[in-house]
């Protein structure tokens, strides 16, 4: 194979590359858009499974292509779909991030079921401590809620919430990672 051919092998694998990393994140803001369920304790609170796209990429492409699909959803999510602005990004960003760093840094160095289990929990795990300070510090600044509404809120609906949304899009990730990745690795997709 010539430089030539080799050029042009390598732009077909990039563009098939950013195609793929395009299609999780249309699939992701799909379900970010078709499935919400408020959190009963707090109603603007809502389970989406738009994670589940982003976390399989992140096992299939490595923490920074998670973090690429994270940092375009939420983007979308939050300045073209109505969400909170700058708020909703930065916070939605930092939790997805958490376990998109975790799941795909672990799951890179060794491919196997129980890795991806044990990346799936420490990032849960992670997130939720993450999102608890985060709330502490950030909810305070741009909604104006005291310091001590936050603080009762964390063990009756923050922790809930984010054990609840990232352990349950851990679960259908671990599901259906490896039924999709066979389609992501193909490279006739």
């Amino acid at each position: 194979m010539n430089t030539n051919q080799r050029a042009n092998a390598n732009t077909k694998k990039s563009t098939a590359f950013i195609a793929k990393l395009a299609v999780m994140t249309a699939v992701s803001i799909v379900l970010l858009l078709i499935v919400r369920i408020p959190f009963p304790p707090a109603p603007f609170l809502v389970y989406d499974p738009a994670d589940v796209p982003i976390y399989i990429t992140a096992f299939a492409f490595g923490p920074a292509a998670g973090l690429a699909v994270t940092f375009a959803v939420c983007f979308l999510q939050a300045f073209a779909l109505g969400g909170d602005g700058l708020y909703g990004f930065l916070m939605h960003f930092v939790a997805t991030g958490i376990v998109v760093v975790i799941i795909g840094g672990l799951y890179k160095r060794e491919k196997t079921k129980r890795r991806a289990m044990i990346a799936l929990i420490i990032g849960v795990i992670l997130a939720t401590i993450i999102m608890c300070i985060m709330n502490l510090l950030v909810t305070p600044a741009y909604m104006g809620a005291p310091v001590s509404a936050v603080m009762a809120m964390i063990p009756t609906v923050i922790i809930p919430f984010n054990l609840l949304k990232a352990g349950l899009n851990s679960i259908l990730t671990f599901l259906l990672y490896k039924r999709i990745s066979v389609l992501l690795h193909n490279e006739g997709v």
